[in-house]
């Protein structure tokens, strides 16, 4: 997907990019190239896929919830090298993004991306999403958490929904194995204090695979003792 594809596509969608947008999509590109020679940030690289498989995949959370109206708090969960966070971020300016990861040359990456796009109302933080989901300053506070393919389901709902405030969502980007790891991880869900509203399935232009959006309506309160200790989550999946 080259760049004015990119831009062509969105505008189908109703998400208008414009020029100064697509500027800051253009330098972002150039950091994550020039960064990843250095750290090991993706192995996507080639300009046309990290348009279509990072930037357009990204911005596929905004094609089913609406980011435009009032301002939103979003927190994004084990971000990488900033998706989705950071191309929701240039299309929907309003977003008061949190991006939480385990990395500190990913958060370094992240800073300088922040600054050399001119972004406000980011702010990054090096820990792990157990230790941040206890925090009492983050806890249930976020409009909006999302995660794109950091763990399974089961283990996912724990890192985020703790995060997500009482009629908050979480969003949760996964890829063709998402309905199974949906029914296994259902009862874990449901003891984080989530209900399941949709699972949208899709497909990425050019053939490049199926999507899935999972939406979770954050209903009641987290138990306290969830998240549990960094690495628990991932050794014993709640089930």
């Amino acid at each position: 997907m080259t760049p004015e594809e990119f831009q062509s596509e969105l505008t189908k969608r109703d998400i208008p990019v414009t020029e100064e947008k697509m500027r800051q999509f253009e330098r972002y590109l150039e950091l994550l190239q020039e960064w990843n020679e250095k750290i090991n940030l993706t192995a996507i690289t080639k300009k046309e896929e990290v348009y279509l498989k990072h930037f357009y995949d990204s911005l596929t959370a905004g094609l089913y919830v609406d980011f435009s109206k009032g301002v939103h708090s979003l927190c994004d969960v084990g971000s990488g090298a900033g998706f989705p966070s950071i191309p929701l971020k240039i299309i929907y300016p309003n977003l008061q993004i949190t991006i939480v990861d385990s990395l500190k040359k990913r958060i370094g990456f992240l800073e300088t991306v922040v600054n050399e796009l001119g972004l406000e109302d980011v702010y990054l933080f090096h820990d792990r999403a157990e230790t941040f989901g206890q925090n009492k300053q983050f806890r249930a506070s976020f409009d909006f958490v999302t995660a794109r393919a950091v763990a399974r389901m089961s283990v996912l709902s724990e890192l985020c929904l703790p995060l997500a405030k009482k009629g908050g969502t979480f969003i949760a980007m996964k890829a063709a194995h998402a309905p199974e790891e949906l029914d296994e991880g259902r009862k874990a869900i449901g003891l984080l204090g989530g209900k399941v509203r949709d699972d949208i399935s899709f497909e990425l232009p050019e053939e490049a695979g199926e999507r899935h959006i999972i939406l979770i309506d954050k209903t009641k309160e987290t138990p306290n003792k969830y998240p549990r200790k960094p690495g628990t989550p991932n050794k014993s999946p709640l089930v």
